[in-house]
């Protein structure tokens, strides 16, 4: 076997190993998002629920007053971005484009005047900033799925404790949460969600204002919202890092299923490159043959 054939079949044998390795990942990946995606039916309607009574209850309650639903709540000029990425690698474009929808989100509320923090979920976007020498305010990673639901209650409690500080170098005036929504195995995209100040109609997906139904709030409304509040941006949060988690392994099982596609190319590639390589030898030992027996031919030697 000659050099160049050699050669071909190592990077044969390269291939093939990767497209294992990508083809386990890719049913992987498939054999999760179910979970995950019933994760995210169960939480959504949770969150918009809490989300319709906020609302009902600042409906019906005009003198009502929380820090929360301050429109204006012009402060420090500090914003906070919670923005979800992912743990691991092999998710395709999941993890840049909601960076890249941070940056512009960050460059924003600069050009408004504002100073963005950043709070990061995810090691992809936690090494990003640490890379550029501009590490988050607060960065969680690693993280394990099965533990989104814990992750989200943490992540309320530190910024909630934030949005409330007197502190001028820790109080946040907004909250702003950037992730990926997760609508099928095929369509997933990233959006930026404000989640302080509170908007009413934050939890309507058709863009109309619901109609709130009329309640006795007891003992009050405040102490009702009150409770209500921290528990609708814990809500929010947990149901944007399911969301996020569901969309990551839907990235992830089309990414693996190209670079499969992608080895799969490779490999009949270099086969047929191999074979060609394999004829050629073949062939220039042939003419090596014949050449030869000509050449005694014409000195009119015989062999013995």
């Amino acid at each position: 076997m000659g050099a160049q054939q050699r050669e071909y079949k190592k990077r044969i044998r390269s291939a093939q190993g990767m497209k294992k390795i990508f083809k386990a990942q890719e049913m992987i990946a498939a054999a999760r998002i179910s979970k995950a995606h019933a994760r995210v039916l169960a939480t959504t309607p949770y969150a918009d629920a809490i989300t319709r009574a906020i609302g009902s209850v600042a409906t019906h309650s005009s003198d009502l007053e929380h820090p929360f639903l301050e429109q204006d709540r012009t402060s420090t000029g500090r914003a906070g971005i919670l923005l979800i990425t992912s743990d691991r690698g092999m998710a395709g474009s999941y993890s840049p484009t909601a960076i890249r929808m941070a940056e512009e989100l960050a460059n924003k509320l600069r050009a408004e005047g504002k100073t963005p923090v950043m709070y990061v979920v995810g090691r992809k976007g936690e090494t990003y900033y640490r890379f550029r020498n501009r590490p988050a305010h607060r960065a969680w990673a690693p993280y394990r799925e099965e533990e989104l639901g814990a992750l989200g209650a943490e992540i309320a409690d530190v910024v909630t404790a934030d949005l409330l500080s007197t502190d001028p170098a820790v109080h946040l005036d907004e909250l702003y949460a950037v992730g990926t929504r997760f609508v099928s195995r095929f369509q997933q995209f990233a959006r930026a969600t404000r989640l302080v100040p509170i908007q009413v109609v934050d939890g309507s997906e058709t863009g109309t204002a619901p109609t709130y139904p009329l309640y006795e709030f007891a003992p009050d409304a405040e102490a009702v919202l009150d409770q209500l509040i921290p528990r609708y941006l814990e809500s929010r949060i947990v149901n944007i890092l399911m969301q996020s988690m569901a969309s990551e392994h839907a990235s992830r099982q089309k990414a693996m299923k190209t670079a499969t596609d992608n080895a799969e190319t490779q490999i009949r590639k270099f086969t047929r490159l191999a074979n060609s390589a394999r004829q050629a030898e073949i062939t220039q030992e042939l003419t090596e043959i014949v050449g030869g027996a000509d050449a005694l031919a014409g000195s009119g030697r015989k062999e013995r």
